[in-house]
């Protein structure tokens, strides 16, 4: 009678194993200098929650509804006057572009306002409010051809 339990509970637990270790999350801050540098952050990932940029408009490329077009997004945290104070995140789903990541380089915390990012990126698409400040979030639009599912084959 105990067989059954102990058998569905290492069933459970290898398949949590697995699904764990299929996603590898390589989430990690870019350090370019005292006060630049960037993270790369994975959509959903424990470094994307500890950062509180949750609200990233990201696509996934796998979305069946979108076959392949998605997108990533640049976050920038400000303060109530508009200094930047935080690294910039890139929330990416593949490789990061340099374009983008040599732009974030650039930005100076505790110096860098949000009118240096409108220059690179223009408009933000979102802004969250936050107690001490805003995050300004910028969309980047990505295609994934691994992801497509038309082109005319079957």
């Amino acid at each position: 009678m105990l067989i059954r339990p102990i058998a569905a509970l290492v069933s459970f637990t290898i398949t949590l194993s697995v699904s764990a270790t299929s996603w590898h999350d390589d989430s990690h801050y870019v350090p370019l200098g005292p006060r630049t540098g960037y993270y790369i952050v994975r959509p959903g990932s424990s470094l994307s929650d500890q950062l509180g940029i949750g609200g990233a408009p990201t696509v996934d490329t796998a979305d069946p509804f979108r076959h392949g077009y998605g997108a990533d997004a640049l976050a920038f945290r400000f303060n109530s006057a508009g200094v930047l104070s935080a690294p910039p995140a890139y929330i990416v789903q593949a490789m990061p572009n340099e374009f983008y990541t040599r732009r974030l380089g650039s930005f100076i915390r505790g110096q860098s306002k949000l009118q240096d990012a409108k220059a690179f990126f223009g408009q933000p698409q979102s802004i969250e409010r936050q107690p001490d400040g805003f995050i300004a979030y910028y969309a980047i639009q990505v295609y994934n051809p691994f992801e497509s599912r038309g082109g005319g084959r079957r």
